[in-house]
């Protein structure tokens, strides 16, 4: 059996992520031919196909998957190592290395950084993004002081986590869809739209959170920024979901929103983790981000969007 190569480990996540080898081509700068070479290699060390092809694109294998969540880690590791090969023997005072999820980056955390600046002027802060199982080992190798994060199976000795929010869920629809000028939505009323996600996997974080339904969504189109994503619903091709947190944080092509899923449905709410012991600045920082806490509600005076709240299929 063949080794997996770093190569091969990074075409697998780009063809998983994009549901598709030519786009996981141009995403990586390669030939088609190239990544169906690599897809062969790894499936070679694989000893199972990890990819079943379709008329529409790829879709993992269950064992496509694994290799995937692996990839993800292995992936986020070697970036890690280059940053801290950038990082050798210099360690300024006044920093405070600081990770998050997407999302995160982009509402959250650029608040919690200007509130830190305007208190701490000399305080470093450079930024990781990356995935909570990437950010977590960051922080328990000491490569980040903290990170901003969904919930953790479990957290290594010596990291803890602090609560920051529960952020509320929206449906972004086309204005001319039903739900735009819907009073509410019932989850039973999603089970027959098409949607777009930002992962082809049904239990990627934001669609995961109907795992307990009885229904799985059928997902469309799979685009990972969020301009892309609400694009594709201002052109009646789906719906997607976004955190309340990312609402006022997102340029509103003409979508409309409709508002909170219940808490059955609601995505994982977000928690700092940090090293048990910490330097001052990151102790304090915490605080910082946890009382930065953005309305989340839809800008209703855009003329963008409209809310519909979302219902349980059983009453609220």
């Amino acid at each position: 059996m063949s080794d997996f190569t770093v190569v091969g480990l990074r075409v697998v996540r780009e063809a998983a992520r994009y549901g598709s080898f030519s786009m996981a081509a141009e995403r990586l700068g390669y030939t088609q031919s190239a990544i169906s070479r690599q897809i062969a290699l790894m499936e070679q060390a694989a000893g199972q196909a990890l990819f079943e092809r379709r008329a529409r694109g790829v879709q993992p294998t269950d064992a496509g998957w694994i290799v995937v969540r692996h990839a993800d880690k292995v992936l986020g590791e070697l970036h890690a190592a280059r940053q801290d090969l950038e990082d050798l023997g210099t360690h300024p005072p006044g920093r405070l290395r600081v990770g998050a999820f997407s999302t995160a980056m982009a509402a959250l955390v650029p608040r919690a950084i200007a509130a830190l600046i305007r208190r701490e002027p000399q305080v470093r802060v450079p930024l990781r993004e990356g995935t909570t199982a990437a950010l977590v080992t960051a922080v328990a190798r000491g490569r980040l002081d903290l990170a901003v994060v969904t919930p953790s199976e479990s957290l290594p000795e010596g990291v803890e986590a602090t609560l920051i929010l529960d952020d509320p869920l929206f449906v972004a629809v086309a204005p001319e869809h039903p739900f735009a000028g819907q009073a509410s939505v019932t989850t039973a009323m999603l089970r027959h739209e098409r949607w777009i996600a930002g992962s082809a996997e049904p239990g990627s974080t934001l669609l995961g959170t109907w795992a307990d339904s009885s229904w799985q969504p059928n997902i469309a189109f799979v685009a990972r920024d969020w301009v892309a994503k609400l694009g594709l619903v201002s052109a009646e091709l789906g719906i997607t979901v976004v955190p309340g947190l990312a609402v006022p944080a997102l340029p509103l092509p003409s979508a409309s929103y409709a508002s909170t899923i219940p808490p059955r449905y609601a995505p994982p709410p977000w928690y700092i983790v940090r090293a048990s012991q910490t330097t001052a600045v990151s102790e304090a920082s915490p605080r910082r981000c946890g009382t930065l806490r953005p309305n989340c509600r839809p800008r209703s005076d855009t003329g963008h969007a409209r809310a519909a709240q979302l219902t349980d299929d059983h009453g609220p």
